[in-house]
């Protein structure tokens, strides 16, 4: 209970709070990263709320992640491609967060087939089932930065050009813009938000194929080596879950958000190199090393990026509220807490890191 009382000292103001009392909330993916955090979060404002999740191998799900909010919540192992499943699940909901994906950029590439299933074909299913069996729920999509590629100036507003440089791109593009004709054409309301960074506790660390933040945090908290592609120079912007789960809920109780994307990211650009340097500097572990580019990364990295956020603020008063320094040493304690659960054995030998 003292987990999700900390999580509830996050505001979100009063009225989208109390928005959540006793409303029925879908979560697809809700074992994994974001999902859970968001879960702890709902259970916390009253929700009555239900997880989804096929608990796949690799793609972050863990029980884990809901303890001490078990009993809070109902669990149903399923998996988004299952078409039947999904028109049974969203009956009778009032919002639907849906996190469900598969994110590995390395992956996609590798079996595009199996990225397509989950991040557009799945999307459409999950969409159809709300169109003939719940028209009425409220969907927030959980986009990504990825669709956009390149980017051609800094920072990235939603205005610039989709032009995705791998297969999860371009899926989680298709998914995005089938939200967004479901909202238009046929009035399920639907909205969805391009992630950036986004890190903390309950983060998948079994391996380094789902984002390079939870890598380095946990090679940091083994005391490893953290090894960087180039001279490390490459900006991001990163989001602490918390503020993540804040944009999620302030989407979901809006109505001015329907039909619309979002950006939703840090504060400002940091170098890869600062944040690790950063990162070892609160563990008081880990050490940095810079390594040359493998050919199958360089042909999939996007140079800088970092997001512009004014257009979700705007609309919906959002705004990060957790520095990276604070974020990071509280993603620290967390692992040091619970890394047996979320990793089977200490790294022997790291693996090449992105």
């Amino acid at each position: 209970m003292s987990e999700i009382k900390k999580i509830d000292e996050i505001s979100m103001g009063d009225d989208n709070a109390s928005f959540y009392k006793g409303r029925r909330v879908l979560i697809t993916g809700g074992l994994g990263f974001i999902g859970s955090n968001l879960a702890a979060r709902l259970v916390a404002l009253g929700a009555d709320v239900l997880l989804v999740d096929s608990l796949t191998p690799d793609s972050g799900g863990n029980l884990f992640n809901i303890d001490g909010i078990r009993h809070a919540v109902q669990v149903n192992v399923s998996d988004v491609r299952d078409a039947s499943s999904m028109q049974y699940l969203v009956r009778d909901q009032q919002v639907m967060f849906n996190l469900a994906g598969q994110v590995s950029h390395v992956d996609s590439m590798r079996d595009p087939y199996t990225d397509l299933e989950i991040n557009c074909r799945s999307q459409l299913s999950i969409l159809e089932a709300c169109r003939h069996h719940n028209p009425s729920v409220k969907v927030v999509f959980a986009g990504t930065r990825q669709i956009y590629g390149k980017p051609d100036v800094l920072p990235v507003t939603e205005e610039h050009l989709v032009r995705p440089i791998d297969v999860n791109g371009i899926n989680k593009a298709a998914g995005e813009y089938y939200h967004l004709v479901y909202n238009n054409v046929f009035g399920v309301r639907s909205c969805a938000l391009r992630l950036t960074n986004v890190y903390g506790p309950r983060q998948l660390l079994k391996h380094n194929r789902q984002g390079f933040i939870g890598w380095f945090i946990r090679l940091a908290v083994e005391d490893r080596e953290i090894q960087l592609f180039g001279d490390g120079s490459q900006l991001r912007d990163f989001v602490y879950v918390d503020d993540v789960v804040n944009a999620f809920l302030l989407a979901g109780a809006s109505d001015a958000c329907n039909g619309e994307v979002f950006n939703v990211g840090g504060s400002g650009p940091v170098s890869l190199a600062e944040l690790a340097k950063l990162l070892v500097e609160v563990a008081g572990t880990g050490r940095v090393r810079f390594a040359d580019w493998p050919a199958e990364r360089r042909a999939i990295d996007i140079g800088d990026f970092y997001a512009d956020s004014s257009k979700f603020k705007r609309a919906v008063g959002w705004t990060g509220a957790v520095t990276l320094r604070d974020g990071l040493d509280r993603t620290v304690r967390y692992y040091r807490d619970h890394l047996s659960e979320y990793v089977e054995t200490p790294l022997d030998t790291p693996p090449e890191t992105p």
